[in-house]
């Protein structure tokens, strides 16, 4: 098959991102993914954590469709941000709407334990985080179980070989509408312009349509109602474009 637009850019994008002297790609520096750093005690601290829902060695079928009456204890909508780094942006929402139940899903421990320390010095409880692989979201959540999917600076996965990977691919598009409802939405930013492009061109193939799409979305200013990660005001206050869409099946 031909290589599209956006995964000729995603190369060229790779090709000059800058590398460390062991020839490891900094993405971050471009928009990728962060350098992470082993925590002492993280894992300790997350199997104790009463509000992290371990999945190592458990059977998704144990939550599938209990998430609001064993675990939230009311009826409310249910929304995720898969990959939510610290945290920052899933525990703001969480203040803001408490008649949502939020979980955040994040793989990496020594990320996990930063948003784990935000939310243990707020009063919540209509939030929840799962340390596990975005892979395996349709295990544990049933079919039209999920209002709405955040996702913000994922992963470019640079390499063509990895396309699958990124959580805007048809692949993971297709598992996403697995868990969500029928009026059911995603949303992405990301201050990467490839991933983006990628991104639109994958809805598009998917059968996805999308309601809104902003290549610069604080062009004017922070944008009204949203919530900005911590990478999202670093970005913004060095003057780079975020690119937003939110798109529905």
């Amino acid at each position: 098959c031909t290589q599209s637009g956006a995964d000729q850019a995603v190369q060229r994008w790779r090709t000059d991102a800058p590398q460390d002297g062991a020839g490891n790609y900094n993405y971050r520096a471009n928009g990728g993914s962060m350098r992470l750093r082993n925590i002492k005690g993280a894992d300790e601290r997350i199997l104790a954590d009463p509000y992290t829902i371990q999945t190592d060695g458990t059977d998704g079928a144990d939550f599938k469709g209990r998430w609001n009456r064993e675990y939230f204890h009311n009826d409310h909508p249910i929304h995720i941000e898969i990959g939510m780094g610290k945290g920052q942006f899933i525990t703001t929402l969480a203040q803001q709407n408490p008649n949502i139940n939020y979980i955040g899903i994040e793989k990496y421990s020594s990320v996990l334990i930063r948003a784990i320390d935000k939310r243990e010095e707020l009063a919540l409880d209509n939030l929840l985080f799962m340390r596990m692989d975005a892979e395996e979201i349709t295990d544990y959540f049933e079919p039209g179980e999920v209002g709405r999917i955040y996702l913000n600076f994922s992963d470019p996965w640079p390499k063509d070989r990895h396309a699958k990977r990124r959580l805007t691919s048809t692949t993971f598009l297709s598992r996403y509408d697995q868990i969500l409802q029928r009026d059911g939405v995603v949303e992405f930013k990301t201050d990467n312009r490839p991933l983006f492009d990628f991104s639109l061109e994958q809805l598009q193939e998917a059968g996805w349509h999308a309601d809104y799409v902003s290549y610069h979305l604080h062009e004017n200013g922070p944008a009204a109602d949203n919530i900005m990660t911590e990478y999202e005001q670093k970005f913004y206050a060095l003057g780079n474009p975020i690119c937003k869409f939110r798109a529905h099946r």
